[in-house]
């Protein structure tokens, strides 16, 4: 079984506050085009958090792919329970949403959120029960994905674990890809 996390960026950290930012159609078509190649090598699920941005993005385009890979299946795991109960009644939505297109969900740790041991105890999940990473994360951009890159290159040094880093440069070289591919429609 192929398991792969994807985490990165919360859209406050790419200063997207609508669903309508033309940054979404840019990380949907690098998260599409990404996990069409992990797809193709026998990629059996995705696992991501519920974060607002890549995240949520990421379980968005993959529900897209079932249609061609009805085998894929997704997973939602939230760190800590009633995750994302102190945001807007809109983000809250969105948060059920994509719960709701995921194979499976559930909560790492059953008490809500008491403590950062309990997004330590996550992270350690989510390296445990995944197979590889794909982080949309570049290390001269910090944000909070910082925290999860630490712990991935601290489990890298125990255990052999592939990530697949997708940094600033390489969103400019997506966007580019996409800008050709929306003039060759016209």
């Amino acid at each position: 079984m192929s398991r792969v996390w994807i985490t990165g960026y919360r859209s406050y950290e790419l200063g997207v506050f609508s669903g309508k930012d033309a940054k979404i159609k840019i990380l949907k078509f690098a998260l599409k085009r990404l996990l069409k190649e992990q797809l193709e090598m026998g990629l059996e699920w995705l696992i991501t958090g519920g974060q607002l941005g890549v995240e949520q993005w990421s379980v968005e385009v993959a529900q897209e792919l079932k249609q061609e890979y009805p085998d894929f299946k997704i997973a939602v795991m939230l760190p800590f329970k009633a995750f994302g109960s102190q945001w807007n009644e809109d983000n809250q939505a969105q948060l059920a949403q994509i719960i709701g297109q995921s194979d499976f969900s559930d909560s790492v740790s059953s008490q809500p959120y008491n403590s950062p041991g309990q997004l330590i105890n996550y992270q350690n999940f989510m390296l445990s029960h995944t197979d590889s990473c794909l982080l949309i994360y570049d290390e001269e951009f910090e944000g909070k994905t910082q925290y999860d890159f630490k712990a991935i290159k601290q489990f890298q040094n125990r255990s052999p674990y592939p990530m697949q880093q997708v940094t600033m440069a390489d969103l400019q070289d997506y966007a580019t890809e996409y800008d050709a591919l929306q003039q060759d429609n016209f």
